[in-house]
Order: structure tokens, then sequence, then C-alpha cells
């Protein structure tokens, strides 16, 4: 084989590495943009069955409850729902400043109006979290909740008064996580009024 030969060999070799590594980067970048298509689309359709939730606030005497209530959509069938209260701030960052309350006495309060009753139908022994349970489009749970309990520190004699005067206001802040066969969680907000009007989350 000649010289020029060689060469004309080695051309070609060269241009079809160059074209085999050209289809192969071709392919790879197609099937990334499949992927990431496929990626928005699957959060897409999780965004629209977002869980469509009510809660309210019920007061009658001395008894307050907390509803639930599951609307839609009905193709996610049976829905299991874990509540947890959300503080008004987050206080984890705060200093710890001498001969006041420890992080942990700041983490054992409920900072808002409400807590769930104590180891009462599924609630920790705070009153901030409560046990799952399922709920069907259409249907509603029913909590009982009473007033969260004051800091400790707070044992002067208005101590009492000052602490639900600082809540007297304020909504119930809840995290709802939601979950449902074949799907992602959902994590809604909500900022339950005591007026007894409904929150709504996951619209």
């Amino acid at each position: 084989m000649s010289i020029v030969d060689t060469s004309i060999t080695a051309a070609a070799a060269a241009l079809s590495g160059v074209a085999a590594w050209g289809a192969w980067k071709a392919s790879r970048e197609a099937n990334a943009t499949a992927s990431s298509i496929a990626q928005i689309e699957r959060d897409r359709w999780h965004r629209e069955l977002t869980p469509q939730l009510r809660i309210k606030l019920e007061t009658t005497g001395a008894r307050h409850t907390l509803y639930v209530r599951f609307e839609a959509p009905a193709a996610l069938g049976d829905l299991t729902v874990e509540l947890t209260i959300r503080d008004d701030m987050d206080r984890s960052g705060f200093p710890h400043l001498a001969g006041g309350p420890t992080p942990e006495q700041t983490a054992e309060v409920i900072w808002g109006p409400y807590r769930f009753n104590p180891r009462v139908e599924g609630s920790d022994g705070l009153g901030r979290a409560m046990s799952a349970f399922a709920l069907m489009p259409g249907d509603r749970q029913r909590l009982v909740v009473e007033p969260s309990a004051k800091p400790s520190w707070y044992n002067d004699a208005g101590g009492e008064r000052r602490w639900r005067e600082e809540y007297r206001t304020e909504p119930i802040r809840l995290w709802a996580l939601c979950t449902a066969s074949d799907h992602k969680p959902w994590r809604l907000s909500f900022g339950v009024p005591q007026d007894g009007s409904w929150a709504l989350g996951g619209t």
C-alpha cells in the first residue's frame, strides 16, 4: 500500500471516528432532552394533582375542634394526611441569654394559639404533630385541639393573660403532608383563622 493509500485510509478512519463520536453525543443529548421533558411533564402532572384541602377551627363553649376536609381531586382516591403545628417563626437561631430559656425549653413551646391534645387521638406528647389519618374525596376528619400552654418562664401573675393576648387573633399555622398511592408527597401550608372560616390549601 502506498503512502497515499495509507493516508487516505487513516483519514477515513479518523472521519469515521469523529462521525461515531458525533452520533454518540447527539444521542446522549437527545436522551437528556427527552428525560428533561419527561421530568417537566411529571412535575406538571404532580402540581395538577395537588390535594385541595380545607381546614377550619370551630369553637363551641370550651371545646375547640379542627375540621379537615379533602375536596379534590377525586382521581387521587384515598389520601393520607399528617398535620404538624408550626411556630409563628423559627427560633432555632435565637441567641441564648444568661438566665433566659434554654434552646431546649424554647423548642418545647408551641408558639401559636392552639395545639393538639397531647397523647390524644394520635397526637404526640407535646401536641405539635398528629399521626396520619386517611381521607376519601369529600370526607372530613375532626380533631380536638386546645389552647397552647404558656412557656414555663411566663410565671408572673399576668403571664397567662399575656400569653393569650399574644395569640388572640393569630392563625393556627400548619403543615399538611399528603400522600397518595403512586405519587410523590405534597407538603401544604395553612394559616387557619380563629374566626371559624375555612383555610384553603392546594388551590
